[in-house]
């Protein structure tokens, strides 16, 4: 049976001579949270676990649905889908929200969808692409929810493609938006870079024929360095929300807003909260890619331990011109079963301090390490039994 190893560390580079309390922010915003995802610190959070309507913040969902299609090559950007008449029927006017101005019987590309998608925030674009991918609305939601679990979205659920009002069915916290933010960008790095920080995107044409170019409303986008995703949403239900990153000098910042009053009070308070992240706080590299951090024993392996080893620079967040103490202990569930990859995360080096958030760094195995062969597996067999 695996239990939980905590093993503390004396690592010296981690002591530091004085105290320091996080940096206090204030915000409008009744929902916000913020996470350094270079770190695993949660910089700031309030109410982050209120189930709430995400309105088109949800399409991140859908996005990241199609991203992981296009990674396994289940979808291609390529791929041609057809909108249906009747999508056509209930998802064009301005009773059907914002639009992509998509036509009754055009053949569009997943890549174009998802500009429509990210870029103009078309509820008609969502609803084309799920039909797509899953032949029903229905069966794209059933589909956006087991993702969902599958990367850890924990209090998410989600009943359409596109985060329209549903008397409840679809709702998200602040915590988990942050986490889809990440997996999008950490998974899909490629995919994130190409589609979420486009300004405008152009599609259909007016009714005099001139084609309609429509602006991203990203409230970061050329206002904070860095700035790249993501994705606004706003309903009377919901209020303005935001989830949005940006990266400076190495260090990538997640957000989320929700419940504000006015389209101009989200971007105030978006941008005002972006640069509290990157000046209230400062990275502190604590560990080399590659460092030897601690060993762990191995069950039924062909070696008995494995290194536990830093698969990139490490850091953690500290509040800016501070010097905190800081302790580290390496978290696992051990003895670690074989086989083993190399680069496998496996452990977690945990920093923490005095009024200051727990930060979590992943640590991965500094070698593959296989399943023991028959008289090894007797021998672990006789120990175990004779102590």
């Amino acid at each position: 049976m695996k239990k939980l190893i905590v093993a503390p560390l004396a690592v010296s580079l981690l002591v530091y001579p004085s105290m320091a309390a996080a940096p206090q922010f204030q915000t409008n915003a009744p929902i916000a949270y913020m996470e350094d995802l270079s770190s695993g610190a949660v910089l700031f959070q309030r109410d982050a676990e209120r189930r709430m309507p995400p309105a088109s913040m949800a399409k991140m969902m859908t996005v990241y649905v199609a991203f992981d299609m296009i990674k396994k090559g289940e979808l291609k950007l390529n791929q041609m889908i057809t909108v249906r008449p009747e999508t056509w029927a209930k998802w064009h006017g301005p009773a059907a929200g914002s639009t992509m101005f998509l036509s009754a019987g055009e053949s569009v590309s997943v890549a174009n969808l998802l500009y429509g998608i990210v870029t103009l925030s078309g509820n008609d674009a969502c609803v084309v692409l799920a039909e797509g991918i899953s032949g029903s609305e229905e069966a794209f939601a059933e589909r956006m929810n087991r993702v969902a679990g599958e990367i850890g979205l924990k209090n998410s659920h989600f009943g359409n493609s596109n985060g329209w009002p549903d008397n409840g069915v679809t709702y998200v916290t602040a915590h988990d938006l942050a986490d889809l933010a990440g997996a999008t960008i950490t998974n899909h790095p490629k995919l994130y870079k190409q589609f979420y920080s486009r300004r405008d995107f152009t599609w259909g044409k007016t009714m005099g024929g001139s084609a309609i170019t429509q602006a991203n409303r990203d409230p970061l986008l050329g206002r904070v360095a860095g700035a790249d995703g993501l994705k606004t949403g706003h309903t009377d239900e919901a209020g303005y929300g935001f989830t949005g990153s940006a990266e400076q000098n190495g260090r990538r910042l997640v957000m989320v807003v929700a419940g504000l009053s006015s389209f101009n009070q989200r971007i105030e308070e978006s941008v005002r909260f972006m640069d509290w992240g990157f000046r209230a706080w400062q990275a502190k590299p604590i560990v080399a890619k590659g460092k030897l951090v601690e060993t762990a024993a191995v069950q039924l392996g062909d070696s008995s331990t494995v290194g536990l080893v830093a698969p990139k620079a490490l850091t953690v967040a500290l509040p800016a011109g501070a010097t905190p103490v800081l302790r580290a202990k390496v978290v696992y569930d051990g003895p670690i079963k074989a086989p083993i990859k190399a680069g496998q995360h496996i452990a977690d080096l945990v920093v923490t301090s005095a009024d200051m958030p727990e930060q979590r760094l992943p640590l991965v195995a500094d070698k593959d390490v296989g399943v023991a062969g028959f008289f090894g597996r007797a021998w672990a067999g006789l120990t175990s039994i004779f102590g």
